[in-house]
């Protein structure tokens, strides 16, 4: 949280309203959220900061550090999306609407003002972090309060819908329901959230390709569909699942899917099971480094059967599966870009993580950038 920055927006003001919301990691379960699957998620310790200054009158302003000047909105209750370089705008205003409908959001103006020390870009989830910042600022200014099921919920529609992203729960879910220490174990077709203990001594570590990607306009919405049309070939053969998460190998076997589909259902199927065997796992005191060989697992799968990986997010998922202090690594969030997550013993550093980086601009000529992190509490209210 940048408090300079938040001072000087508070200037001969005297009543405002604060927020903080984590990104994420998507620990395991890639692609499962939307396809009624069971997620671990990961809270980490840095996200988007939200500043809310009442109004007077019935505008709205918001302003984000290090990016656009303030942006103008209009009136409160005439909300537009916006394109070019205020696009990141739609996230908040998507939230906005939702509150709307809702009853939920405050009937007159107000200024926004964000900061955040969360890297973008590297599959963190900086748009769930900023709609849940917005939601929580939004629900003091409007004198109101949510669940966290129901602030997840809210702002995975405000991006469903506003921002047009086909996205599930996961995001938003784990930074609602963030806990130290912990990852979130999300139920995605029941939307129930359960905290799960890690093992002490180990750590997140993200490391970036240096490919940037919009997942509104990628293969994220593809794959999205590839998904939806095996289930519906699955349900025409007569079986009665509601969603693909829930398909057994044995009826994948027979529902004659054309080989795309067939590899697409196929990683669906092994990474829910993947997520439940992780789970047991820790439940029976399972060492890290023979969990970590379902996160090994799971890249190679994303990566033959999902097909969402890349040449860079390959090597680097290797040359960290190959680390003595590395319990498992694979790619995180949408992929087709963006970042690895390593799960490590704590004797890994920056040392050790620097070395990876300079195998990696051996290769490709460009250094990839790394981060540690740590399970961290969810969205919450904050004072200056």
């Amino acid at each position: 949280m940048n408090k300079g920055f938040f001072a000087r927006a508070l200037t001969n003001k005297h009543e405002y309203f604060l927020s903080f919301a984590p990104g994420r990691i998507e620990f395991l379960g890639n692609h499962l959220d939307y396809n009624g699957g069971t997620v671990l998620g990961m809270a980490v310790n840095a996200g988007i900061s939200c500043l809310g200054i009442p109004a007077n009158d019935t505008l709205i302003t918001m302003t984000s550090e290090g990016l656009e000047d303030a942006v103008l909105l209009g009136q409160i209750n005439c909300i537009e999306k916006q394109t070019g370089k205020y696009k990141w705008a739609n996230y908040p205003l998507g939230v906005l609407q939702e509150l709307q409908k809702r009853n939920l959001a405050p009937t007159k103006g107000f200024h926004l003002y964000y900061t955040s020390n969360l890297p973008t870009a590297v599959g963190l989830s900086s748009s769930a972090a900023l709609e849940l910042a917005t939601a929580v600022t939004l629900l003091q200014l409007a004198g109101k309060e949510v669940s966290p099921g129901t602030l997840a919920s809210i702002c995975r529609d405000a991006e469903n819908k506003f921002v047009g992203m086909p996205c599930g729960i996961l995001d938003q879910g784990t930074s609602a329901f963030g806990k130290n220490n912990s990852l979130v174990k999300i139920d995605c077709r029941e939307e129930t959230y359960e905290s799960v203990d890690l093992p002490q001594n180990t750590q997140a570590w993200i490391f970036d390709t240096g490919i940037k990607h919009d997942l509104v306009d990628s293969l994220y919405s593809v794959r999205h569909q590839e998904c939806k049309d095996a289930l519906s070939i699955i349900q025409d053969k007569g079986s009665d699942i509601t969603c693909l998460s829930m398909i057994e190998k044995e009826v994948l076997k027979d529902a004659d899917l054309k080989e795309k589909l067939f590899k697409r259902a196929t990683h669906v199927c092994d990474e829910q099971a993947r997520v439940n065997q992780f789970c047991k796992g820790l439940e029976s005191g399972m060492p890290p480094e023979s969990l970590g060989k379902l996160l090994q697992e799971s890249h190679q799968s994303s990566s033959q059967y999902f097909e969402n990986s890349c040449e860079e997010l390959d090597y680097l998922a290797g040359l960290l599966n190959g680390h003595r202090n590395v319990h498992g690594a694979r790619l995180t969030g949408g992929g087709f870009g963006g970042a690895v997550m390593a799960w490590t013993q704590d004797l890994f550093n920056a040392t050790e993580a620097q070395a990876i980086s300079d195998e990696f601009q051996k290769r490709f000529d460009r250094k990839s950038r790394f981060y540690r992190f740590l399970p961290s509490n969810g969205a919450r209210k904050e004072t200056l």
